[in-house]
């Protein structure tokens, strides 16, 4: 494999040291760029983007063409992608959001369920991974990513997206077993899903549980904590020569970062909720911590974003260790030159900590 030219965002990750602090975006590759609603439109619909590895590999280059600054690339793909795999029947209904055709509601409809070969059930994400590797040529790294077991059994019990998880919670609380089930089932796939984007090219993996932060605090350690160690503990964590390293991020985690911390991982990606000096006092050196400014914040003018941006680097202070992010995805309103004027600001305000 061709030889990285710019590594800072896995040195990052390994609190190696680097120059600057490096960067990238939660959804960077989206509706906010005119370039990524061309290219929807080329090819039809969002599912079409993300069956094709041709589509996805030019949707992943577009931020990266038009910011220099960023520092890593992430797969254009879907959490979805693999209740889809299992026969879940995933669609987009417009201003809904994901759909599935099949819910998931008793013991039986779980034990039902198959474990996706990455390979033949989800062929076209490795495509995309190596693809888009390929197209990259060592300018940056490239992140795989999965969903969470959790987050993605939520989808798979509720239909689609939920404000109050009622059916997912009803069968946590009266059937436990079946969410068991459930939830070591969707462990075994992520695991399998993103060792094969590792193999396919992937440099670092990172967990999304976006919706674990719903959880009460033993509910998140025994239905979503315990499963990702799970994962993190049976993924490749050396390939091409390089260590590959793993971010766990929980969407509203911030009470549970300790324990998170404890996961076997080596990132902890914060939302904007948590001061992140705060969070690096609590977890020392155990891991690298990646965030966290609010996206909302790209609303504003740029002297406010730089000021915002500011504020964090000095929170979070001195050394290796932080990649900075947002506290989730950038949203689809956002002016693209806001966002080069927050990528610009990460690397021209973070020398001064890495002297």
């Amino acid at each position: 494999m061709t030889a990285l030219k710019n590594d800072r965002f896995l040195r990052a990750l390994l609190k190696q040291p680097v120059d600057v602090t490096p960067v990238w975006m939660m959804r960077q590759a989206g509706r906010y760029l005119p370039e990524y609603r061309a290219s929807r439109a080329h090819a039809g619909d969002f599912m079409s983007l993300c069956m094709n590895p041709e589509f996805a590999c030019e949707v992943t280059m577009q931020p990266l063409d038009r910011y220099p600054q960023l520092d890593a690339a992430i797969l254009f793909s879907d959490i979805l992608t693999i209740p889809d795999a299992m026969g879940q029947g995933l669609y987009f209904e417009t201003g809904e959001g994901p759909r599935f055709k099949k819910v998931v509601s008793t013991l039986a409809d779980i034990e039902a369920l198959p474990i996706p070969d990455p390979h033949k059930d989800l062929g076209y994400v490795m495509d995309a991974v190596s693809t888009i590797r390929r197209e990259l040529n060592g300018r940056v790294p490239l992140i795989g990513f999965s969903g969470s077991p959790w987050t993605l059994a939520t989808y798979m019990v509720e239909g689609g997206s939920s404000k109050d998880f009622r059916k997912t919670k009803a069968m946590l609380y009266d059937n436990p077993q079946a969410m068991h089930l459930l939830l070591d089932k969707l462990a075994q796939s992520v695991t399998s899903y993103l060792n094969g984007q590792i193999m396919a090219g992937a440099q670092a993996v990172q967990i999304f549980d976006t919706w674990g932060g719903n959880l009460s605090a033993a509910a998140y350690q025994e239905f979503s904590l315990a499963y990702m160690k799970k994962i993190v503990s049976g993924l490749i964590r050396e390939h091409d020569g390089r260590k590959v390293p793993v971010i766990l991020f929980t969407k509203n985690g911030g009470l549970w970062l300790e324990s998170i911390a404890e996961a076997g991982a080596d990132a902890l990606g914060l939302d904007w909720t948590c001061d992140i000096g705060n969070a690096r006092a609590r977890v020392g050196d155990k891991v690298a911590l990646q965030g966290n400014m609010d996206p909302t914040v790209l609303y504003a003018k740029p002297e406010a974003i730089r000021t915002e941006v500011g504020r964090i680097l000095a929170s979070y202070g001195k050394g290796s260790g932080h990649v900075f992010n947002l506290g989730h995805g950038i949203t689809p309103e956002v002016d693209p030159e806001h966002a080069g004027a927050f990528l610009r600001a990460v690397h021209e305000l973070s020398a001064q900590y890495h002297e």
